[in-house]
């Protein structure tokens, strides 16, 4: 069993433990744009490939499948998700699975106003939220919200230009400076991370692991403690199959006076996954035994509480 990993980036972690998972079975693969991506040196081989904008790009990630016998294929950033979910049936013709949910939820899980309208609509709380910000005046005036709002894109990623605005004036100023802007209600509660796993073969969840964030950077989880509950584990465990999600995912809720609020789901493996992996929620594994044709049993909440993770910094040295 080989598995290809894309534009691993500086997740090294995630390479390890897949590599950790695979060894005896198979050879971990990594690809990435530059061969400064520390990550693609701890994989068994890896690939410099061009941008995922390149005409010929599929093609040779397709190529590189049938080259080194892959068996299944992920993605560690959001735009190439709904890529690999397009091309699933030419993945299949080369004997490769694609470890990722479908094309309809990825391109949702980009389109931050989409998200918001199939959650109201489906009855979860939910941040409120406008794309027109008259409407949104028209709200305030009403006192249906209040400040502060977060301004950031309908469609986007990696928590790029996101703003926080306490007036009418900034939130005017930040939409005369960029196109294509939301507007959201801002959720003043505990943040949380959710890391769930929904076998391939029975479309079951069999894994969640939830954890309170304590401070982040850069959009993501810089420190974090576990913690269950099983309100929110039923809660996940029914938005997750009423939506349909495949594979592995990142859903970010917010406990908001003891009302769980769903924020965005990422379709694929969070920069907080290895919290999970170090307290026992092995995942790598998991995609190991569906690509081995083994359904996987339920282990929900499968890990102790009160575990901490605290991020640090580590430095790859290589000579190219």
């Amino acid at each position: 069993m080989n598995i290809l990993i894309l534009a691993v980036g500086t997740r090294n972690k995630i390479v390890q433990y897949f590599k950790k998972t695979f060894a005896g079975s198979g050879k971990v693969v990594a690809t990435d744009i530059s061969n400064l991506a520390p990550a693609i040196y701890d994989a068994d081989k890896y690939y410099i490939v061009p941008a995922i904008t390149s005409p010929e790009y599929m093609d040779l990630i397709l190529d590189i499948c049938k080259k080194e016998s892959i068996n299944g294929v992920l993605s560690l950033i959001d735009p190439e998700l709904s890529m690999l979910a397009e091309y699933k049936e030419a993945f299949q013709a080369v004997g490769t699975t694609v470890i990722g949910s479908c094309y309809e939820l990825c391109e949702m899980a980009l389109d931050k106003y989409q998200m918001y309208q199939w959650l109201i609509n489906h009855g979860y709380n939910c941040a409120r939220s406008w794309l027109d910000r008259e409407k949104f005046y028209s709200a305030i005036e009403k006192g249906e919200v209040e400040y502060p709002v977060v301004v950031k894109p309908a469609k986007g990623s990696a928590s790029i230009s996101i703003s926080k605005a306490y007036d009418r004036e900034t939130v005017d100023m930040l939409f005369d400076h960029e196109n294509n802007l939301m507007i959201q209600e801002f959720l003043n509660g505990q943040e949380i991370g959710a890391d769930v796993y929904i076998d391939l073969i029975s479309g079951e969840v069999v894994s969640i692991f939830t954890k309170k964030k304590i401070k982040m950077r850069a959009g993501e989880t810089d420190k974090a403690v576990t913690f269950k509950s099983d309100k929110l584990f039923d809660l996940i465990k029914k938005f997750v199959s009423e939506a349909g999600y495949c594979g592995q995912i990142d859903i970010d809720i917010f406990d908001i006076a003891g009302e769980y609020y769903i924020s965005e789901v990422n379709p694929r493996f969070g920069g907080g996954y290895p919290h999970a992996y170090e307290a026992g929620c092995d995942h790598t594994k998991m995609i190991l035994n569906n690509l081995r044709g083994n359904i996987n049993p339920g282990c929900i909440g499968s890990y102790e509480e009160g575990i901490y993770m605290m991020k640090y910094n580590e430095v790859k040295i290589v000579r190219i």
